[in-house]
């Protein structure tokens, strides 16, 4: 790794504020290693667009730091634009042009392009290159959103919402690309509404609310401070107070529903042993035993929750 660019982005104490006084990011730091896939998470209006225009040079932030590829994107924007690619929410292309045409044009504007067929065989579009932009899906406009981007090949690419409107195969495909961008040196920043896509994608993730980073760290780390679940139905003639000491078994909360209980933990394997220990001895069968940790789609909720009772 390059040590003079190891972080090849860098936001320090980042804020953004818009007419009226609207703090729309407020104070957050991160940084994205280079060849790392880094996600952004968080509910609409948590400030993930509003900082990605930040770090792709738009505007210039209202306080703090952001570096990318050792610069400042907004001041040093010559410096930056070229080894940068951009996918935006919404492209907004000539809706006459057909794809081949925007691939031109865009590719007339981009330093050191590559061929605009390859990037639209890179996101499966080269069967629709004489076909206009208004007669597209808005999963093939997102494709070619993609193509865009891909133009130039760059050295740090930006992702905002890249797979909305896409089936689930074409989410797939776009996974698998974004992987291999990854795996050929490209660092990737991406925002998303997909939890899966940012458990499956991201070496790491931010969670953002209000304008803060409320978690950071890979996905696992993230998950593993939220409590893991084991539910089970108790056997006939059981009750909850037949159990082991819930306490001694590690268990941080707990719900009875009939004859189902539903356990929270923080350590799993302390839990489930005892458990299976227990329903060994007693010589029962735990029926419908469901062992897990927390997903992302719950630290995300239970993070949102968090935030909610503390503000």
């Amino acid at each position: 790794m390059d040590n003079e660019h190891e972080h090849v982005i860098e936001v320090t104490d980042l804020r953004r504020v818009y007419g009226g006084g609207f703090e729309a990011v407020r104070g957050i730091s991160f940084s994205v290693g280079r060849g790392e896939i880094f996600a952004l998470l968080g509910t609409n209006g948590a400030g993930k667009t509003s900082t990605v225009e930040l770090l792709e040079g738009l505007t210039r932030p209202a306080a703090g730091r952001v570096r990318v590829l050792g610069h400042d994107p907004y001041e040093e924007r010559a410096a930056v634009r070229p080894r940068v690619g951009v996918m935006l929410q919404e492209g907004g292309f000539p809706s006459e042009l057909t794809v081949a045409e925007t691939a031109r044009m865009w590719a007339g504007c981009v330093s050191g392009a590559r061929p605009e067929a390859e990037a639209l065989a890179l996101v499966g579009l080269q069967k629709r290159a004489d076909v206009r932009v208004k007669q597209l899906s808005g999963g093939e406009r997102r494709r070619l959103d993609l193509a865009l981007a891909l133009l130039g090949e760059p050295e740090v690419l930006f992702l905002d919402e890249p797979t909305t409107g896409l089936d689930a195969e074409g989410r797939r495909d776009t996974w698998e690309l974004v992987r291999a961008l990854r795996e050929g040196g490209t660092t990737v920043l991406l925002t998303t509404h997909y939890l899966e896509e940012a458990e499956s994608l991201a070496d790491r993730i931010a969670i953002l609310h209000e304008g803060r980073v409320a978690a950071t760290g890979t996905p696992s780390e993230v998950t593993a401070a939220q409590p893991s679940r084991i539910s089970f139905r108790l056997p006939d003639g059981y009750f909850l107070g037949d159990l082991p000491p819930l306490g001694e078994l590690g268990v941080c909360g707990h719900e009875v529903d009939g004859r189902v209980v539903r356990l929270r933990t923080r350590e799993l394997q302390r839990a489930a042993t005892g458990l299976l220990v227990w329903a060994e001895r007693a010589r029962v069968e735990l029926r419908g035993l469901d062992v897990r940790s927390a997903s992302l789609e719950e630290a995300f909720l239970g993070i949102a929750r968090e935030q909610e009772v503390a503000a």
